[in-house]
């Protein structure tokens, strides 16, 4: 510790710590322009409003980055230096258009000239001031308010490590630039906003908050924090309100996001407000008939409904299901649960499936995500989750990165890994096309389309025979190595290399880097879990991990990186058909009784259906109704033309949504839902983190909350419930889930997040699990060996193309909701099928031609689109447009264990339209 004097009182600085750091931990205000105290933002010192006096210095210092030394006494509101942080302010007031709070009055520019006194500036302005750019459609840029701090640069290139904004031009011409002095709307920027909620002075600002003159007049009346309710990340948010609507969405400094947003956590919540939202229970008229084609047309579908009352429509929703219980059996009904609610809606939900239906035919979207990772995680390590956070990249030698996007379908996560290669970590990067991560990227492994065990088993198979692996790990906590070995005996990389498409040479390079690393943490995505061999690609994860000691350790772990926001809290409350809360086996007797006597219910051993094999039995007529909650199997299912068939069979279908979505389009009853800013509830994100969500708004209309329409359904279906508040709720899941032991919803107020397991009322949670022992019968890991297999179906003459599906960065899942959120579908307002520019070339199309994709199971028509990032011979659609929907397309075959589609791969043909 450095100890020195400030304002007249001692103080002492830590290590790295600045004058101005000290003096914020002290309560002492500094002016400051260029420095944001924010994780990722270091002090740059240019805009010498931070000036302080040091005793026996002739010049002032620029607090933000001057380290204080033993002795030194320092004066931050001495005469000299307040006169000249005012002089800093005045001349920087002379070049603002029409005073300090011309664009941002509740900008830190405005705040620190009010605070300084200056209201006035005696200096000539420059003559001529930038043109105002609307060309975005999230962001204005109005650089008539610029003053060259660099913040919004720093926010770009440090932060999001993005390098659209760059500082242009010498001398009085410096100016913010965007790539090559383009416009913002025409540039490569991805929308994230970073530099919006850095800059001072509203020279960037949201377009939400702009008044007519192109201005924020006055400061959001209140901030609600939150969480953002889109991909697994769990950025923490601000929803700013203003009479009654959001009008601005900013990053907090959560653990998984340090203030970080993207476009969609930033930009996307103007569909609360959409005209399509529904705010009365809906019916469907007598004699409307069913039709699949209904899943196209909106408007078509509304007209088959009527309005009613809640009572009506719940009366109504109850006697459907107690009929087909009743009369046919318990096995007849299923639910499909959601995560894109609260873990306390997914506990009841699947507790009143299992307690009121009778059965354990209830999923979700990890069915259709990461079943076959968490498959392959409980069988190897014991456990389902993550073993170390995205995070634990800054503490990483060495990134592995396989058939993830998260510049695309994680950016904020994103974030870290550059962040981790800008310090010095190498990443590998493993994918059959192209991705953002790259440029950073010390090895782009571009491998085969379906091969992933060919790959990762040569990669395990260098790290075997060349003795690689950690033999003092492997001996104390890994089973099966012998086995393992005697299984990869014929994968020699010489032998894999025309399997996978990978050079045997890049194979081993690869190999000898993981297995050198210090510390590899593994990172994955649909990519690996999507397929039919979904279980296997993980278990050769698993395995090099495994092999190399690259678990419980800082920097080290195994992280799926989890799709949805809630997917992994709504996985570990149970709302999956195998197993009850905490993944315990529904033929475990102990687990089975337990629960039994704490829900007050008889409970089934027989493990339920999941999602496709719901469907699949609805379709011969087996389940014969259905309540989904905030799921769209109607575009979320592979060979969806089946689901829609089978949704339109049921004799019941109750559905409870924001919107009138493809499904239900279908339902016989549609009851309007709370958004996620409308509700009180806890979300566990990727990385294990429990995080309190606070209600901003409430739901439009008649709308109601989603946990009251449960409890309402099961108390019709003859249970017991009162639960009032989802504290409550939250109270007994700690009972039946011994994961969220000395988690209390107190503490969750009281500290916004928390991760399991968490090994006392007031410690931390652990970020690295596993340092001793895996939560397995033994303690001990488990070797599995993937077997090589090739996709279900391969291309051929009448089908040459690979077709694979996924989101992409401005749109997310079935675009329920981003495609009703204004700036989202600006920025990416149809539906696209990407193809290398060889194979537009070969075709004789054009970027933005139409193009007709057809699989064995339909076709669609869309605008084509040119990535140099995919391989020739392959195509790419994104699954978010009702109008070209990619699951029209997709194989419903499943992979053996996980019971996951291969959403990645099936054989397409690609053709020109008719003139």
């Amino acid at each position: 510790m450095t100890h020195f004097t400030l304002d007249g009182r001692p103080v002492a600085a830590a290590p790295g710590e600045t004058i101005w750091t000290v003096a914020a931990r002290e309560g002492l205000e500094i002016p400051h322009l260029c420095h944001l105290p924010r994780p990722g933002y270091r002090p740059d010192g240019n805009c010498r409003a931070c000036l302080v006096e040091v005793e026996g210095e002739r010049v002032l210092a620029a607090s933000c980055i001057r380290t204080p030394v033993p002795g030194m006494v320092v004066h931050s509101a001495s005469a000299r230096a307040t006169r000249a942080r005012r002089m800093v302010f005045e001349l920087l007031l002379a070049d603002m258009p029409a005073g300090p709070e011309a664009r941002d009055s509740d900008g830190a520019f405005a705040r620190w000239v009010r605070q300084s006194g200056v209201t006035t500036s005696r200096f000539v302005p420059e003559d001529a001031r930038p043109a105002s750019d609307m060309s975005h459609p999230a962001m204005a840029v109005q650089l008539d308010a610029c003053i060259q701090c660099g913040l919004c640069e720093r926010a770009c290139r440090e932060v999001q490590h993005n390098d659209v904004i760059g500082l242009a031009r010498r001398g009085m011409g410096v100016t913010v630039s965007f790539d090559l002095l383009d416009p913002m709307g025409a540039s490569s920027c991805v929308g994230c906003g970073e530099c919006v909620q850095a800059c001072p002075t509203g020279a960037l600002l949201p377009r939400t908050v702009l008044d007519d003159a192109g201005r924020r007049a006055a400061p959001p009346q209140r901030e609600v924090p939150s969480v953002c309710p889109y991909c697994g990340v769990g950025c923490q948010v601000g929803f700013r309100l203003r009479d009654g609507r959001l009008e601005e969405v900013v990053g907090r400094n959560g653990p998984a996001n340090q203030g970080r947003l993207c476009v969609k956590g930033r930009f996307g919540f103007d569909y609360l407000g959409h005209p399509d939202r529904l705010t009365r229970p809906l019916l469907r008229i007598e004699g409307a008939a069913k039709d699949p084609a209904d899943c196209l047309d909106p408007r078509r579908a509304r007209a088959k409904f009527r309005e009613a009352s809640w009572e009506e429509a719940m009366d109504r929703a109850a006697a459907g299901l107690l009929r087909i219980r009743d009369s046919i059996g318990p096995q007849a009904l299923a639910g499909f649960g959601s995560a894109k609610g609260s873990n306390e809606e997914a506990y009841l939900f699947q507790k009143l499936v299992r307690t009121g239906f009778g059965t354990n035919n209830v999923d979700h979207c990890t069915r259709l995500c990461h079943a076959a990772s968490v498959t392959a995680l409980l069988e190897g390590i014991g456990s389902g989750a993550v073993t170390a956070p995205f995070t634990a990249a800054a503490e990483a030698d060495l990134l592995l990165v396989i058939g993830a996007r998260p510049t695309e379908n994680h950016p904020v996560a994103a974030t870290f890994l550059k962040e981790a290669t800008t310090r010095g970590a190498k990443l590998v990067v493993m994918d059959p096309r192209g991705t953002g991560l790259d440029r950073f990227a010390e090895e782009v492994v571009r491998f085969l389309p379906g091969q992933d065990v060919a790959l990762l088993n040569a990669i395990l198979y260098v790290v075997v025979t060349e003795e690689l692996f950690d033999r003092q790990f492997v001996a104390a906590r890994v089973d099966g190595l012998d086995a393992l070995r005697a299984h990869l005996a014929g994968y020699a990389p010489e032998v894999m290399e025309p399997i996978c498409g990978v050079p045997a040479a890049q194979i081993r390079h690869v190999a000898r880097l993981y297995a050198g690393a210090g510390a590899a943490l593994t990172l994955w995505g649909m990519g690996i879990s999507q397929s039919i061999h979904g279980t296997d690609n993980t278990r050769a994860l698993i395995a090099l991990a495994l092999l190399c000691g690259q678990v419980g350790r800082p920097g080290t772990g195994l992280h799926p990186l989890r799709g949805q926001n809630n997917v992994q809290g709504a996985s570990d409350a149970g709302l999956i058909p195998m197993m009850f809360p905490d993944y315990h086996r529904t033929q475990d007797p102990a687990s089975r009784a337990f629960l039994e006597e704490l829900w007050g219910a008889p409970l089934d051993p027989t493990p339920g259906l999941t999602v496709v094999e719901i469907m699949q039995a609805a379709e011969r007529g087996v389940i014969r109704g259905m309540y989904v909650m905030g799921e769209n199997p109607a575009m979320s299912d592979p060979d969806v033309a089946h689901a829609r068939a089978a949704l339109a069979r049921l004799d019941h279908l109750l559905v409870q949504d924001l919107f009138l979505t493809e499904t239900a389009a279908l339902a016989d009853i549609v009851l309007p839902a709370s958004a996620w800013p409308e509700k009180n509830g806890t979300v566990t994100n990727t990385n294990r983190q429990v995080q309190l969500g606070r209600a901003a708004l409430q739901p439009p209309g008649e709308a109601r909350q989603d946990l009251a329409i449960i409890v309402d359904l099961a108390q019709r279906l003859g249970l017991d419930w009162d639960y009032a508040h989802p504290r409550e709720v939250f109270a007994e899941m700690t009972q039946a889930m011994p994961s969220l032991a000395n988690i209390t919803w107190e503490r969750l107020e009281r500290e916004g997040s928390v991760t399991y397991p968490c090994g006392g009322p007031d410690a931390p949670g652990l970020e690295i699990v596993f340092g001793d022992a895996f939560p397995t019968p033994t303690g001990r890991a488990r070797l599995v060996p993937a077997g090589l297999s090739n996709p279900a179906e391969l291309p051929d003459a009448a089908f040459p193309f690979v077709l694979t599906t996924g989101r992409e960065l401005e749109h997310w899942h079935t675009g329920t909701m981003t495609r009703r959120a204004l700036v989202l579908d600006r920025l990416e307002p149809g539906p696209t099928v990407s193809l290398n520019p060889a194979e537009l070339q070969r075709l004789g199309a054009t970027p933005g031609e139409r193009l007709r994709v057809e699989t064995r199971r339909g076709g669609v028509e869309l605008r084509a689109r040119a990535d140099p990032g995919l391989p020739e011979g392959m195509a790419f659609i994104p699954f978010a447009y009702r109008e070209a929907a990619a699951n029209l397309l997709t194989n419903p075959q499943l992979d053996p264990e996980g019971k996951i589609p291969g959403f990645k791969y099936c054989a397409a043909r690609v053709m020109r339209m008719a003139g």
